[in-house]
């Protein structure tokens, strides 16, 4: 006759325990940055909280140290969103930054509510500034956007201390990342963006992007070098390589870490190449 061992209580114990390890291992990671896309419920932010660079680190990485072996002299400058609040910035211009681009608008949906702490405060300590809007490409036209930001505080004039106004065209922290648009159809958004905003400020836009999100979501498009100034994001000690079209970067945002301001930013000569670029 077959004989039956019963399990003992101490081995009932360390299967539980064992079991009460595993649980707390998974609960663990499912609060980890991205243990909820990959769970197959992905965080959504709330629209309007999107900034420039948000998506930088999670798609190209980053390594630390900033920028080295320049070769030429370069002006340090910051950008900041709703996502700082209220900015020190005599403590900024204490410690070189000269110039400053805030975020107006995103969609046609958002104004940023510390836009005038950010962007008279900038000035007031003797910055030059300028706004950007983040693009939604998905929501409405790039007209459609291009006005909605001129008439929310992306507007120019010729005083010197005013920047032309930035498209940060880059990944969607809200879906798909092209937006759900083909490369053509990316290319023509930007293209009414730019056009519409040139028409109502004279001035062309800067592009803001990332090297890859551009590759992947414009076929690697080359119209705009010769007009559009580029800001391209990169986080490490080399500006790498640029998108097709652009020969040169106006500005180069560098980290996400920076002192006092996380995002901080080179312009691509001395601080009269800053004023000329205001100056138009």
């Amino acid at each position: 006759m077959p004989v039956h061992r019963s399990r003992t209580p101490s081995s009932r114990r360390s299967r539980l325990a064992a079991a009460g390890t595993l649980l707390a291992a998974l609960a663990l990671l499912l609060t980890l940055p991205g243990a909820a896309s990959a769970a197959g419920t992905a965080v959504v932010p709330e629209r309007g909280t999107a900034r420039m660079g948000q998506g930088v680190i999670a798609h190209d990485g980053a390594q630390g140290g900033g920028p080295i072996g320049a070769t030429a002299v370069q002006t340090e400058g910051v950008d900041v969103s709703g996502h700082q609040g209220n900015v020190a910035w005599s403590t900024l211009w204490n410690s070189g930054v000269k110039w400053a681009y805030v975020k107006a608008t995103e969609g046609t949906y958002y104004k940023n509510t510390y836009f005038t702490q950010q962007y008279n405060g900038s000035y007031n300590v003797g910055m030059i500034r300028g706004t950007y809007h983040f693009a939604t490409p998905d929501t409405t036209s790039g007209a459609t956007q291009a006005n909605y930001f001129v008439d929310n505080g992306g507007g120019w004039s010729r005083d010197g201390k005013t920047l032309p106004g930035v498209l940060d065209i880059e990944w969607n922290p809200y879906g798909a990342q092209c937006y759900g648009k083909t490369q053509a159809g990316m290319v023509a958004w930007i293209r009414d963006f730019v056009n519409t905003y040139k028409a109502r400020t004279g001035r062309d836009a800067v592009i803001y992007t990332a090297t890859s999100w551009w590759k992947d979501c414009t076929g690697n498009n080359a119209s705009f070098g010769s007009t559009n100034p580029l800001w391209v994001a990169r986080y490490n000690t080399t500006v790498g390589e640029l998108p097709a079209g652009w020969g040169f970067y106006t500005m180069w945002q560098y980290t996400s870490s920076g002192p006092t301001v996380g995002d901080h930013n080179r312009f691509n000569g001395a601080l009269d190449r800053v004023v000329a670029l205001a100056n138009g």
